[in-house]
């Protein structure tokens, strides 16, 4: 990266971690002012990391939206949990989020192994009290302030509402006391290293979180068949809705197609958003069994 300021840079990477629905991504989101990451009530969306960019002044954060942590159950889970531990180890800082709105003095807020991960990282570490805008009561977050505070663990406790760009903007100068001092690793106008067709794909599993229920979204994975331009600069996207089992699919396709075409129709109109530009979208839905116990398809799916 050639940067042009004269004077100190910082650059370094911010690694994203906490348990599912914690507002991991929805932080991402509104740091960068671009959704970059996919956001839906229901855990486990964020699947494999993903890269934003912030850049100001003379400041870079890389950040690593990872999956949220959770106990691995098979060996898609091992895969996600993979990457979150790849990031804390290599991480410049530790941006630990945590929903406020759930922590109870009777509940451990986090499984021991997510301790036992942090402890092996010698970065700084930083904790948001999350989603402090569903609280009735802000002093409802004492306790959980005290209980963090005696653990030890963080540089940095402070709550905030992801939503909300002043909190965010807070979070980012705090975060920025802990950068060190380097070149800058991406150009200015960068906000990720991810490809069109990632994105293209995080869009329409998107729309399948949040069209099926129960176990649906979570054995369906989506794979980018054909990408390309085609007659007057309208781009043509095949792509696969991969389940697990037979009885998977017609869930997907619904009543006389209506469910993949609700699917089709939200995923064309997220994706000409996010591209800027018109797409023809086309939707197939592939019969793969197991392929989240699967080492050799999730390879294929880039995990």
């Amino acid at each position: 990266m050639n940067n042009t300021h004269s004077k100190d840079t910082f650059a370094g990477f911010v690694a994203i971690i906490g348990k599912p629905n914690a507002g991991k991504s929805t932080f991402m989101n509104t740091v960068l002012g671009e959704k970059l990451s996919i956001v839906t009530p229901k855990p486990q969306t964020t699947r494999k990391r993903v890269l934003g960019i912030y850049t100001k002044d003379n400041l870079q954060i890389v950040f690593v939206d990872t999956p949220g942590f959770i106990k691995p159950r098979y060996a898609l889970h091992e895969a996600m949990m993979e990457y979150v531990s790849e990031e804390v180890l290599s991480a410049d800082v530790l941006l630990v989020l945590f929903d406020v709105s759930e922590y109870s003095a009777h509940k451990e807020p986090f499984h021991s192994t997510f301790f036992e991960l942090l402890d092996k990282s010698p970065a700084p570490k930083i904790l948001l009290l999350n989603k402090i805008d569903l609280l009735k009561d802000k002093k409802a977050m004492l306790p959980a302030i005290d209980f963090f505070a005696k653990t030890n663990t963080f540089s940095e406790i402070l709550p905030i509402s992801a939503f909300e760009p002043d909190d965010v903007a807070k979070a980012i100068q705090v975060i920025a006391k802990y950068i060190p001092k380097s070149p800058f690793y991406y150009d200015e106008d960068v906000l990720s290293t991810q490809n069109e067709r990632f994105f293209v794909s995080e869009l329409i599993r998107e729309q399948i979180f949040l069209l099926c229920e129960e176990e649906i979204p979570y054995s369906t994975e989506v794979s980018i068949v054909e990408f390309k331009e085609r007659e007057k600069g309208k781009w043509y996207i095949n792509a696969e809705i991969i389940v697990e089992r037979p009885t998977q699919k017609p869930i997907i396709i619904g009543k006389d197609g209506q469910r993949i075409k609700q699917i089709g129709e939200l995923s064309r109109i997220a994706i000409e958003n996010h591209l800027r530009r018109s797409v023809y979208l086309d939707l197939y839905v592939k019969v793969r069994p197991k392929w989240r116990q699967n080492p050799r398809q999730l390879k294929s799916f880039g995990y």
